[in-house]
């Protein structure tokens, strides 16, 4: 009689080869895991590093993004000038201060809003490009309505000093003021709703265009033949007199014997008079100013040994130069006629001086030329001679 076989001992051998089965499928999801977990490490790692090397190109990048709070004042005054113009959307203007709170912005409280920087800076960037005498003046930013050039008239007393000798006490200086008094310069383009609605509308290049061309054409007119009534005086405004009897307060002239005209013998004497008529001390950064019309007829002078004495610049935006002095081509310069004054030589730095504050301002007028949109842009800046014996004037009449 043969032992019977337990049943429990029955299925042993299914049993044990399922549970292989089971550990080679968990062995191999646990490689083909670790296999993409390592590949996904990788990527990170290698997007890590790429990352790094753009940080370090883009420091020395002039698009970088920004980095620095005063970086990220701009883009958010750039975001809320944009839309202010746009749509007249105020409120991110009058929450800019709050938001911006610390950085280099400021938000005007009535009068309109401050012009963002970059189109503030492209602005001026035209205003010193322009043939003006602000390319050759002296040029000073200030934050009060007015600024005042002090004028020395007085030589501190020197001699040379020996042991028993009493030295003698210096003058009292005679000291002139002379006062840049600021004065509104405005301009006003408009563009219709229409074209500010159109996202791809260059809105503040437009404007910087606009604004700047009709700043720089009152600009360039007023520091020339400019009253002083609500507007820069300019140097053509103050009384004149012969060099001879120059006193200050007024501008010194040359005159070329011929009314109307240079004189019909040896023309060129009269521009080499009025050359040496400035003293040396301002010779030396002297440039003359004309309009085309008068450089048209002085460019023909030719000296005794028929060499001509104008010169055309040696490289591209060099100006002209006149017996070796830079030619500023004022069109705002008057056209040579009876008594005249077309021609002007001098140290400009020292002899005009050019006040202006750094801020601009703009203000949306949707409702008074509708269906366009107004933008009353403004600016405050002044203009005077600041030195009187900088400056020398060729007059075209016979005294």
């Amino acid at each position: 009689m043969t032992d019977p076989v337990p049943q429990a001992l029955g299925p042993a051998a299914p049993c044990e080869a399922a549970d292989h089965e089971v550990k080679s499928a968990l062995t191999g999801f646990v490689q083909e895991f670790d296999a993409f977990q390592a590949e996904i490490l990788s990527k990170f790692q290698k997007q890590e590093e790429r990352l790094t090397m753009l940080d370090r190109k883009s420091a020395f990048s002039p698009n970088r993004p920004v980095l620095s709070q005063a970086d990220a004042g701009e883009t958010l005054h750039h975001k809320a000038f944009d839309a202010y113009l746009r749509s007249g959307d105020e409120s991110r203007m009058r929450g800019l201060e709050i938001e911006a709170k610390g950085l280099n912005t400021q938000v005007a409280a009535e009068g309109g809003y401050l012009v963002d920087p970059e189109t503030a800076q492209a602005i001026r960037s035209v205003l010193h490009a322009t043939a003006s005498i602000r390319a050759i003046a002296s040029v000073v930013t200030v934050e009060s309505t007015s600024f005042d050039v002090l004028v020395d008239h007085s030589d501190v007393s020197t001699g040379w000093a020996t042991e028993t000798a009493t030295i003698a006490e210096s003058d009292s200086p005679r000291i002139d003021r002379i006062p840049v008094r600021l004065h509104e310069l405005s301009a006003m383009p408009k563009a219709s709703q229409r074209l500010l609605d159109d996202s791809a509308f260059d809105i503040e290049g437009w404007l910087a265009a606009r604004i700047a061309s009709k700043f720089a054409r009152a600009e360039a007119a007023a520091f020339i033949n400019g009253d002083g009534i609500d507007k820069p005086r300019g140097f053509l405004s103050h009384d004149k007199i012969e060099d001879s009897e120059w006193e200050w307060g007024r501008l010194g002239y040359i005159a070329t014997g011929e009314d109307g005209d240079f004189a019909t013998s040896n023309p060129a004497d009269a521009v080499v008079d009025l050359v040496y008529a400035l003293s040396a001390t301002y010779r030396a950064n002297a440039v003359f100013v004309m309009n085309s019309k008068t450089a048209g007829a002085v460019r023909k002078m030719k000296d005794t040994d028929g060499r001509f004495l104008w010169s055309d610049g040696l490289a591209s935006g060099e100006p002209a130069r006149l017996m070796g002095y830079p030619v500023l081509v004022a069109e705002d310069m008057p056209d040579i006629a009876t008594d005249s004054f077309a021609v002007a030589f001098g140290d400009f730095a020292a002899g005009y001086t050019i006040a202006e504050r750094p801020d601009m301002r703009v203000l949306r007028d949707p409702f008074s030329a509708k269906p366009h949109v107004l933008f009353y842009a403004t600016k405050r800046v002044g203009g005077d001679v600041s030195d009187f014996k900088a400056i020398k004037l060729l007059k075209f009449g016979t005294a």
